[in-house]
């Protein structure tokens, strides 16, 4: 059941991403539904599973974007593997622990994005105007996965 979940997400997230959640952008901004899959993943599924669909999911939004080669690999596994190792050490995850760590996550990967490209003059510009925006919207849609699936991965532990 696992491998057939992880095989639907890395089909459908980085299309779904790329076409949907275009249009659904609040101020030109959109949630990272790739960042929140992984750091659900690895928080859910333990840290090996975390690092193996970052690796997948950042190697396919690398593929389909025109930004920095390598970037979505690295960050997305470090952030599948930081999920797992939150997981390991927090005793009773709730949504008020969870929505710092997704912001957390989002906050680390919006500055490896911008300094794979060397900021520049608009730096302040673009951590006011998208970064941190983006972490409260990864951090708000991050939350509401967690709050949804939280009660599945309890019920039956077969998935974890």
């Amino acid at each position: 059941m696992k491998l057939l979940l992880y095989f639907g997400l890395a089909l459908g997230l980085v299309p779904i991403q790329s076409t949907v959640l275009d249009h659904l952008s609040v101020a030109g901004v959109r949630p990272d539904l790739c960042l929140i899959a992984v750091s659900l993943i690895g928080f859910f599924g333990g840290a090996g599973d975390g690092v193996l669909m970052g690796v997948l999911l950042g190697f396919e939004q690398d593929l389909f974007s025109a930004g920095d080669a390598w970037v979505s690999v690295i960050t997305k596994a470090a952030i599948g593997l930081s999920g797992g190792l939150v997981a390991r050490y927090v005793a009773r995850a709730t949504p008020a622990t969870v929505a710092p760590m997704m912001m957390g996550f989002s906050v680390c990967s919006g500055m490896a994005f911008l300094f794979a490209g060397a900021g520049g003059p608009d730096t302040m510009t673009a951590v006011q105007s998208i970064l941190a925006p983006q972490a409260v919207l990864d951090g708000v849609f991050g939350v509401a996965a967690y709050w949804v699936l939280a009660e599945r991965f309890r019920k039956d532990d077969s998935l974890v």
